[in-house]
Order: C-alpha cells, then sequence, then structure tokens
C-alpha cells in the first residue's frame, strides 16, 4: 500500500484543493476558502462573522478580508446586531444563494459520479471511515492548528 501522506496528498490534488479557484459560478472565480464561507453562511441562520471564524477555525484578520471580498462580489450581506451594534452578522445575498446552491450541486454531481465507480458497500465503507478519521481529527491537540516544524 501507498504510504499513508501520499495517499493525502493524491486526494487533495484530484478534489481540486490545490487549485486557486475551486469553482466558477455565474461569472464569479470562487477561492475553496471562499466556497466555506458561502456554505457555512447558507447553512446556518445570520450568523455572527465571530462564528463562522470559528467554525471554520481561520484567524478573523483573514476571514475579515474574505468576507470583504465577497461583500464586494456582492453574494454576502454583513448587518450590525441591532442588541448589540458590536456584534455582525452575515447572510448570503440572492446572487450568494445562487451561488452556494450551484457550488453545492456541483460538489454533488462529482461525488455522485466518483461513488458510482463503487459497490453499496464500498460507498458505505468509504463515508463511514471518514466519519471516523473525521471524528479522530477533532480529538486531537493540532487538530485545525498550522504544521509547525
Amino acid at each position: 500500500m501507498e504510504n499513508t501522506r501520499e495517499l493525502f496528498q493524491i486526494m487533495t490534488r484530484r478534489f481540486g484543493l490545490l487549485n486557486k479557484n475551486c469553482c466558477s459560478v455565474g461569472g464569479c472565480d470562487i477561492s475553496l476558502a471562499q466556497s466555506h464561507l458561502l456554505y457555512e453562511i447558507d447553512r446556518r441562520h445570520n450568523p455572527s462573522m465571530q462564528q463562522v471564524a470559528e467554525t471554520l477555525a481561520i484567524d478573523i484578520t483573514t476571514f475579515s478580508r474574505q468576507v470583504q471580498s465577497l461583500i464586494k462580489m456582492a453574494l454576502v450581506k454583513k448587518t450590525a446586531d441591532p442588541s448589540d451594534r458590536r456584534v455582525f452578522t452575515l447572510s448570503l445575498t440572492v446572487q450568494g444563494k445562487f451561488v452556494a446552491t450551484t457550488i453545492d450541486q456541483q460538489m454533488n454531481d462529482y461525488l455522485n459520479e466518483v461513488f458510482s465507480y463503487m459497490s453499496e458497500f464500498e460507498k458505505e465503507t468509504v463515508l463511514r471511515s471518514v466519519q471516523i478519521f473525521n471524528e479522530a481529527m477533532g480529538k486531537s491537540s493540532r487538530c485545525c492548528a498550522p504544521i509547525t516544524g
């Protein structure tokens, strides 16, 4: 069997995670980080900037730049919370919802195609294994931290 790191290196490349842009939707080139941001905003109801930054484990400065770029693209709206003006909530614009939904559909189509080359048992095995792996990564003291050397 190939070495473990190489398996993950190949999977990362095949998922396109090293590409500058993960997708192009409606004339918008979306980076992988922006795609994750849109996904998290879409799946929550008006989350605060802090909530999304923590979920994605991105420092607030980098996160703020990404949010600003999505605001300029008219995909995200930032609103001051009426009960606490220091807190800003995020929501998708109509165009942002379209882009998020399109990316979601493209990813689901891709995954469905990949899984079509597997038996039902193999598919379930992969999904269960990824779930176990994600849970184990969450328990690691190094989870979501940059690698230092």
